[in-house]
C-alpha cells in the first residue's frame, strides 16, 4: 500500500479533541451554582480603547465556595469592569469594594437546575454532531483512497479504525454530561 492512500487519523482525532475542548468550555460556562472562575472568562471590557478579558484587567479569585472576587489592578477601570459583568448576562449583580469587585453566586432553584441540565445536553448534542461530522470526513477520505486503488482489507481495517474513534469520543461526551449534569443537580 502506498503512502498516498494512507488515512490522516491523527488529523480526525485532533479535529474529535477540538470538538471535546469546545464542549469543555461551553461546560464551565455554565453557572451550577457554586462559584468558578471561568463564569467571568467570556466577558470582555472595553479597556485601553479595545476589548480585553477580566483577567487582563485583574486577579480573578474564589474565596469561598459561592464568591468570585476580581481584584481590579488600574482602579480606573473598576466602573468599566462592574458594567461588563452587568451587562454580560450571567445574572450577576456585582459587588463594589475598593479595588475589588465581589460576585456573590445566588443558590439555583431546582427549575432552573432542569433548564441547565438541558442547556448541558444540548451542548452534548451538538458536540456529538461534531464528532459524527468528522466521522463522516474519514469516511469519506476512504472512499476517495478506494477509488485510487485501496483494497477492501485495507478500506475496512481504516472504517473500522475511524469508527472505533469515534465511539471513543461520544462515549467521552457522555460521561463528561453525566458528570456536569450530576454537578448541576447537586444542591
Amino acid at each position: 500500500m502506498s503512502d498516498d492512500l494512507e488515512i490522516d487519523l491523527d488529523a480526525i482525532q485532533r479535529r474529535m479533541d477540538g470538538a471535546m475542548n469546545a464542549l469543555k468550555t461551553e461546560f464551565a460556562s455554565l453557572r451550577t451554582g457554586r462559584a468558578s472562575a471561568s463564569i467571568v472568562e467570556p466577558i470582555m471590557v472595553d479597556a485601553y480603547g479595545q476589548m480585553t478579558p477580566i483577567n487582563q484587567l485583574g486577579t480573578v479569585n474564589v474565596p469561598e465556595p459561592r464568591m468570585v472576587v476580581i481584584n481590579v489592578w488600574d482602579k480606573g477601570m473598576i466602573s468599566k469592569v462592574e458594567k461588563a459583568i452587568r451587562e454580560s448576562g450571567i445574572g450577576i449583580n456585582p459587588v463594589t469594594d475598593g479595588p475589588l469587585i465581589r460576585l456573590p453566586i445566588p443558590e439555583l432553584n431546582e427549575e432552573r437546575r432542569k433548564q441547565l441540565t438541558k442547556v448541558a445536553a444540548g451542548y452534548a448534542e451538538n458536540t456529538k454532531v461534531a464528532i459524527r461530522n468528522v466521522r463522516r470526513d474519514g469516511m469519506d477520505q476512504i472512499k476517495k483512497a478506494k477509488t485510487a486503488g485501496m483494497g477492501e482489507d485495507d478500506q475496512k481495517m481504516w472504517s473500522d479504525e475511524v469508527q472505533d474513534l469515534t465511539d471513543k469520543y461520544i462515549l467521552a461526551v457522555d460521561k463528561a454530561l453525566e458528570s456536569k449534569q450530576a454537578e448541576i443537580m447537586q444542591v
